[in-house]
């Protein structure tokens, strides 16, 4: 009975995600009584369901018009503006959140949701006898990559958190908190070089877990394990260094020559994409980011709601260097655009954010095919630059021919040698214009314990850095509290993080 009540469970959040595929078929959230419950297609729906919460890192906040949850990590940089008030965009303005405030308790459940569909096919997985043993081996390894992506996520955001590795046979949760560091050290290092042993494809053009992708997760995990708040030391640059670089030389993927390639919806899953968010515009599972970030009431698309909900901030778009083609026009952000059945432009007060811009979706079906990327190669070309810098004492020619290829296609002129501090200073500063609005500024933050200052140029140690809305972070920014509907129901989650 057991069995069956986990393989129900599972049915009903699985199928509904991992590629293009499972997202057109009919659902088949059930199993008939007369089911093969050890059929290969059951052992698919297990590996399958471990993807499902990786659109809950975009999802809408329940309640909220516009809120969702991808907004959290942008409004916390201080470099990001809201036209909702209706997304709790002032608690992170003057940074007066609280345990229940908006997004903190959203991120929690989808996150231990992924972890539980992570560890349910970490169970089941070995009892199939209709599988190979390599489509055995590579299912559990997309299982063991997912379930250290969102642990990797959980350390970041709250620091010490339950540890939660097998399925639950009572309703009897009240774990207590582990260190970060035991959770690195105990589940997502350990996962991820499993993963790294199995034969999983270099890529994989369904959107699946591919060897590219953990490979290129271990590098983002071994550089963060390297810097605050774990400080794990200079083995750590080096590992990552190593992981990154393999990406890079096994080939496979290349910059897109066009900023405007990316949100072609023909190109998701191919050249610079390493691993995406999957989304597909023929279901109800489109991507939301793109009416999320359409200035709000403007009359220029095809959705009933534009919202408006993140734009950058004037000082953001300034910090751009002069003649970056990331800032003009139509690139990563636009300023005016023809609205709706209609030959007139509407010009906007405001910079806002093209980088989710599905012009199909906008002009004609109001649902985007867009994906949501999470790794891509320009952001491996910067761990790696990052990584070997610090490993090595000094950029070494290859990092900073990657830098330069990340300059070239904004059309700055290329660096020629620095210092270590300069060159990682420059690094650090390609991350924020490249990868900006992709939810990666607020993790770097926390991991370097600085902060690039838009007004002056200078880089502020991240505790005692002022925004341009006049609020200072302090320690207890660095970890987001423990949602308090969670240590309602599960007290050994208190002490909360410092300041909550």
């Amino acid at each position: 009975m057991k069995t069956t009540k986990h393989i129900f469970l599972a049915l009903v959040v699985l199928m509904s995600f991992s590629c293009k595929k499972f997202l057109e078929e009919k659902p088949t959230n059930f199993i008939s009584p007369d089911a093969n419950l050890t059929s290969a297609k059951v052992a698919t729906a297990y590996a399958n369901g471990c993807y499902q919460n990786l659109q809950g890192l975009l999802n809408g906040q329940s309640g909220s018009y516009g809120g969702n949850t991808y907004n959290l990590m942008e409004f916390m940089t201080g470099k990001a503006n809201s036209d909702l008030g209706q997304t709790g965009y002032v608690n992170f303005q003057n940074l007066t959140y609280n345990i229940t405030s908006f997004y903190v308790d959203t991120w929690w459940q989808h996150l231990y949701l992924g972890v539980g569909a992570c560890n349910l096919a970490l169970e089941k997985l070995p009892t199939f006898t209709t599988l190979t043993d390599e489509a055995k081996t590579n299912m559990l390894a997309e299982a063991h990559t997912l379930r250290a992506f969102y642990y990797f996520h959980l350390v970041r955001m709250y620091g010490a958190v339950p540890k939660v590795t097998t399925v639950p046979t009572d309703l009897n949760l009240n774990l207590p908190r582990s260190d970060a560091k035991a959770i690195y050290d105990s589940i997502i290092i350990p996962d991820l070089e499993t993963a790294v042993k199995s034969t999983l494809p270099w890529k994989d053009a369904s959107g699946k877990v591919s060897m590219g992708f953990v490979q290129s997760l271990l590098a983002d995990v071994y550089l963060t394990y390297a810097g605050a708040a774990i400080n794990g030391g200079n083995q750590y640059y080096a590992l990552s260094a190593q992981h990154s670089k393999e990406v890079i030389d096994k080939g496979g993927y290349t910059l897109f020559p066009e900023y405007t390639d990316m949100i072609n919806p023909a190109n998701k899953n191919t050249k610079e994409f390493i691993f995406q968010v999957q989304y597909a515009a023929a279901v109800p599972s489109s991507n939301p980011l793109t009416p999320l970030t359409i200035p709000n009431f403007s009359g220029i698309s095809k959705y009933a709601d534009e919202y408006g909900s993140v734009y950058p901030t004037p000082q953001f778009i300034k910090s751009y260097p002069a003649g970056d083609k990331r800032v003009q026009e139509k690139q990563f952000f636009y300023t005016n655009y023809k609205k709706v059945n209609s030959p007139d432009i509407v010009t906007f007060s405001n910079h806002y954010i093209y980088k989710f811009f599905d012009v199909n979706a906008v002009t004609n079906t109001a649902k985007s095919d867009l994906n949501y990327t999470l790794y891509r190669l320009a952001d491996v070309y910067l761990l790696y630059a990052e990584a070997s810098n610090r490993a090595e004492g000094t950029p070494n020619p290859s990092a900073i021919s990657y830098v330069n290829a990340i300059r070239q296609r904004a059309k700055l002129a290329p660096i020629g040698a620095l210092s270590q501090d300069a060159f990682e200073k420059e690094v650090w500063l390609q991350r924020y214009d490249e990868l900006c609005f992709e939810n990666k500024m607020w993790f770097d933050m926390i991991r370097t314990r600085k902060v690039h200052n838009d007004v002056t140029g200078n880089w502020d140690n991240f505790i005692g850095h002022t925004t341009v809305f006049g609020a200072t972070f302090a320690e207890k920014q660095l970890l987001f509290p423990v949602p308090k509907q969670e240590i309602d129901v599960n007290p050994n989650l208190l002490p909360n993080n410092p300041g909550f």
